[in-house]
């Protein structure tokens, strides 16, 4: 009977020790499982991250590479970056950029695509989106991104401007210049609006408001050259000569300018009009004797009226031979001629180079006035009144002209009255 029990008891504790042991393994598998899993997920994390840090390597060189002028070597780059992670907006922008630089539009538009895909409200997508749109000349489309560029970003003007540019290349001007006033007060500090709007006052032909738009920008930009080269360009157009002499002057000084041709043009003009001939001729002539100024055309007209205004008729005549010979269809050298020879007292050659210049004048009277004035000198009245009236046909509102006309008209007049009364008197 004890034993029995014993037996039963032993058997129950037995059971027991089993029970206890399977829990033990189970809890045992169970800690190995979720270590296994947990391991893991932190190597797929460790991963990822690896491979953000790579793709984040390749995008920074994939943007050197671009700005260094590389775009082959950049889209190799930018590709390994996408390969490592497609998820990142700036990747699929800058390989947009590159392969735009590289001509390539229509992976460009793919690029910029994927990325307005991930990020509708990225600025830098809808602002090189606007840059593609303008380059395939689809200029509504690159109005429209550029707008929503602005937008989403109003703490910079360059998005405002470009979409301004964009409204005056479709011809929308007024509408140009409304969209940039109504963001003046926005943009108070910005030079670029104001310069943009200086450039509408140009196209209207309104050069001084353009210059007061120059002059606004200028004060928020004053280390910016452009702006001052607009802003003599406009006071050059608006007849304050004094003024732009002094900014072209200063621009010319300046390195990345100082060879300008353009600009000595301009300058040498100035000079002229605020009488400073010495100052223009000698500009003129290290101009025409310069590299590539032997072909320099307007260099030799304006050379040619300068020392013509100097008396100094032997660089008058070598002007008109060049002008003469670099553009013989033009009637600028045969004029330039005809004043050299009024100049030396050749009346007759004068009249003869003006007919051939009045041939190719193309609607221009100069040459008719200067032939009415030398056949005024000539004492040949006839030829004198028609060349003013063929002038003033070519252009009625020319008061010069209609003042020629009637003093040659009073001159006439008084001429047949004396010659009546010396007849009356014989």
């Amino acid at each position: 009977m004890h034993k029995a029990r014993y037996t039963t008891t032993t058997s129950g504790a037995a059971r027991l020790v089993l029970l206890a042991g399977a829990m033990a393994g189970a809890m045992l598998l169970s800690g190995c499982s979720g270590g296994s899993r947990t391991s893991a997920e932190a190597r797929n994390a460790a991963a990822e991250r690896m491979a953000g840090m790579k793709s984040g390597t390749e995008w920074d060189m994939a943007r050197q590479a671009f700005l260094s002028g590389d775009p082959q070597k950049a889209l190799q780059h930018i590709d390994r970056s996408i390969a490592l992670n497609d998820s990142v907006v700036r990747s699929h922008v800058l390989r947009g950029r590159i392969t735009m630089e590289l001509g390539n539009f229509e992976e460009a538009m793919s690029s910029l695509g994927k990325a307005e895909v991930l990020n509708p409200e990225d600025v830098d997508t809808q602002y090189f989106l606007g840059v593609a749109y303008e380059r395939i000349g689809e200029k509504e489309s690159a109005m429209e991104r550029f707008q929503r560029a602005a937008e989403l970003d109003t703490s910079r003007a360059i998005y405002a401007v470009a979409a301004a540019e964009m409204l005056i290349d479709i011809g929308r001007i007024d509408d140009a210049e409304q969209y940039l006033k109504d963001r003046l007060e926005m943009y108070r500090h910005n030079a670029g609006i104001r310069q943009t709007l200086g450039h509408i006052a140009m196209m209207r032909e309104e050069p001084e408001q353009a210059a007061s738009w120059f002059t606004e920008a200028r004060f928020l930009a004053p280390d910016d050259k452009g702006v001052q080269e607009d802003l003599a360009r406009a006071e050059l157009a608006a007849g304050r000569f004094a003024e732009a002499e002094f900014n072209l002057a200063e621009l010319l000084r300046t390195e990345g300018f100082k060879d300008r041709r353009d600009l000595q043009h301009m300058r040498a003009r100035c000079l002229v009009e605020v009488d400073r001939p010495v100052e223009a001729r000698d500009l003129l002539v290290t101009l025409t004797e310069s590299q590539g100024g032997d072909k320099d055309l307007d260099a030799w007209i304006q050379l040619g009226h300068v020392c013509y205004k100097l008396r100094d008729l032997a660089r008058v005549r070598r002007a008109a031979s060049r002008v003469i010979a670099l553009a013989p269809q033009r009637s600028e050298g045969y004029l330039l001629r005809a004043l050299q020879q009024r100049g030396t007292g050749d009346l007759n050659g004068a009249l003869a180079s003006l007919d051939l210049a009045i041939q190719r004048s193309d609607g221009d009277p100069s040459p008719l006035i200067l032939r009415g004035l030398i056949a005024q000198q000539a004492d040949m009245p006839g030829l004198a009144k028609s060349s003013f009236e063929q002038a003033q046909k070519l252009d009625p509102s020319n008061q010069n002209i209609a003042r020629m006309i009637a003093s040659l008209q009073a001159q006439q007049q008084q001429a047949e009255t004396y010659a009546g009364v010396s007849g009356d008197g014989r």
